[in-house]
């Protein structure tokens, strides 16, 4: 795997690119009140998690932060961070963090296995170590992934229940947009994942096809 920084949407590392994160992406799109959410766990856990643990890789004497290791301690710094976000739910609105609990217990793990943890150890990049640059990245990265998800919830979630809905309160959503059935057509298939993937495979057809027009198939 290359330790070079590359586009967050179209580089080979990418959510589409590499289908890193394509797990996340079917799940979490069945209801766009649980993208949301999920969206907002991914900027939470990659952007402090990446900005505590790249001042600890730059701020902080060797002596006290040995480099062996430091894989556990990053991902246990995103756990935290997952922990926290999910706390705070629980707080503001219990039934809605139920829905998504699996969820948001594996964010921290896709944080983990983004690639950030590589970028910021590699001696490329801690020669001239810029936290500021490593979070924008990181959050790049959170972006992309958040925003796929919630554009794939957008397109799932009516063709599968023929509504919209956003996180509530006492009922854990809110349906923000009901379709008639007979005017909008539903295809239930689209509620399971085996239909998530279908679709999704359609989307990387799309993908790839536009890759390849913009960037030549030279961008990594």
């Amino acid at each position: 795997m290359s330790l070079d920084r590359q586009h967050s949407f179209w580089g080979s590392l990418s959510p589409l690119g590499g289908l890193s994160g394509a797990g996340l992406l079917v799940m979490a799109s069945a209801r766009l009140s649980w993208a949301v959410i999920i969206a907002g766990s991914l900027f939470w856990v990659y952007g402090l998690a990446t900005s505590v643990f790249a001042f600890l890789c730059y701020e902080i004497n060797p002596r006290f932060f040995p480099a062996q290791g430091r894989g556990f301690v990053f991902t246990c710094i995103a756990s935290f961070f997952g922990s926290i976000y999910l706390l705070l739910l629980c707080l503001l609105c219990p039934l809605a963090s139920f829905e998504v609990f699996f969820l948001l217990l594996i964010v921290p793990l896709f944080c983990a296995s983004s690639g950030i943890f590589e970028q910021i150890v590699s001696p490329a990049e801690n020669t001239h170590g810029d936290i500021i640059t490593d979070v924008s990245g990181a959050l790049s990265q959170a972006a992309v992934l958040a925003g796929l998800i919630i554009a794939f919830s957008i397109i799932r979630e009516p063709l599968s229940y023929c509504s919209l809905s956003l996180p509530g309160t006492a009922g854990g959503m809110v349906t923000i947009m009901y379709f008639k059935s007979n005017s909008f057509f539903p295809i239930g298939i689209f509620a399971s994942s085996t239909g998530a993937l279908l679709l999704l495979g359609y989307i990387i057809c799309l993908y790839q096809y536009g890759k390849n027009a913009i960037t030549g198939g030279y961008l990594k």
